[in-house]
């Protein structure tokens, strides 16, 4: 544990720079005192560790050391070749450069590491859009990855759900999240971070002189943050439901995780078998189709106003289809087939 440790420091001094043992410590997750010993170990292993006093004090490697790969352990060389994304790397314009990320990580190996890391590499693949729909077109993608990289603002021009649809906004982007498919910017506008999807967006220009960046922001919280107040916004609603046993062992597969998890810890066993729970749902338009979509092993109990929609969508069904049906018996709507075996 000590030693992994030791070339977690190292490597942290040779990305970051300077350190103070209290942003080590944060880093680690260790005490301080912890950190003055490991600085102390680095030393006496004859690691060249600088370590400056006073207000702008720190840590620091001497003379350009930098270690090398050989350190990695069986289970970190596997794990590299894990976090590989090639098709998030093509669509960034990065997909040559990462293949040779790839080629030049393997050849630094040793060889023991070298054929495990191959194995999982050929044996894990990560496809990233969901079933029955394709990665998302965006076409300005590259233009806004490039603004992203280099720190540049970009003026916007954007198609949202919203009146007006079409928007122009000149934005400070900080960070690209790739979604089930889908590629979203996260930019600062006009003093907020707000979220674009990047295929909605109609041009992008680059501006020529860099953003003052808030280096405090996280972009992974910042996500993380927005996609649960987004379910929160999304999912303002309440249903009351009767649920038919096979319905509810077939929930994993028909509805979205946060739906899930309250039917699980709101079921309430009825004396018919059936399953009494209550899930968050959209606005009533977008529920009454995402609820007929579970058959009749669902009856909507409440509230009043999402069943009485429900009782109107399945009668406005039921006549469709027995229009249908009665057509489809009527006298002549088909000629009638030749009988078989009969001679002109």
């Amino acid at each position: 544990m000590r030693a992994s440790r030791l070339v977690e420091i190292v490597l942290l001094l040779q990305t970051r720079g300077k350190l103070t043992a209290r942003q080590l410590s944060e880093a680690l997750e260790v005490s301080v005192r912890t950190v003055y010993r490991d600085m102390e170990a680095l030393s006496a292993a004859g690691v060249p560790v600088y370590a400056g006093a006073g207000h702008d004090g720190g840590y620091q490697l001497l003379g350009g050391y930098r270690t090398k790969l050989t350190g990695l352990t069986a289970g970190e060389a596997e794990s590299l070749f894990l976090t590989g994304l090639p098709e998030a790397a093509r669509d960034l314009g990065f997909g040559p450069a990462a293949g040779a990320a790839r080629l030049k990580l393997m050849a630094a190996l040793p060889e023991p590491l070298r054929g495990r890391a191959a194995r999982t590499a050929a044996r894990f693949h990560l496809d990233a859009p969901s079933w029955y729909r394709d990665a998302e077109a965006a076409p300005h993608l590259g233009a806004v990855a490039d603004a992203v990289w280099n720190q540049l603002p970009v003026r916007l021009r954007y198609e949202r759900w919203a009146e007006p649809h079409r928007v122009e906004r000149v934005v400070e982007p900080y960070g690209l999240v790739l979604k089930a498919g889908h590629w979203y910017l996260v930019a600062a506008d006009r003093g907020r971070y707000r979220t674009y999807r990047v295929a909605r967006i109609l041009d992008a220009v680059a501006g020529s002189e860099p953003f003052d960046r808030d280096e405090s922001f996280d972009l992974v919280a910042h996500w993380e943050d927005y996609r649960a107040d987004f379910d929160r916004r999304r999912l303002s609603g309440r249903a009351v439901l009767r649920v038919s046993p096979a319905i509810l062992a077939a929930l994993p597969d028909l509805v979205e995780p946060t739906v899930l998890a309250a039917a699980q810890r709101t079921a309430v066993p009825q004396p018919d078998g059936w399953v009494r729970v209550e899930i968050p749902v959209e606005a009533p338009d977008p529920a009454v189709g995402q609820l007929l979509r579970l058959g009749a092993g669902v009856e909507v109990l409440g509230p009043p106003d999402l069943r009485a929609r429900m009782v109107q969508a399945v009668a406005a069904l039921a006549a469709t289809y027995q229009g249908a049906a009665a057509e489809t018996s009527a006298p002549g709507r088909f000629p009638a087939p030749d009988p078989v075996g009969t001679l002109g």
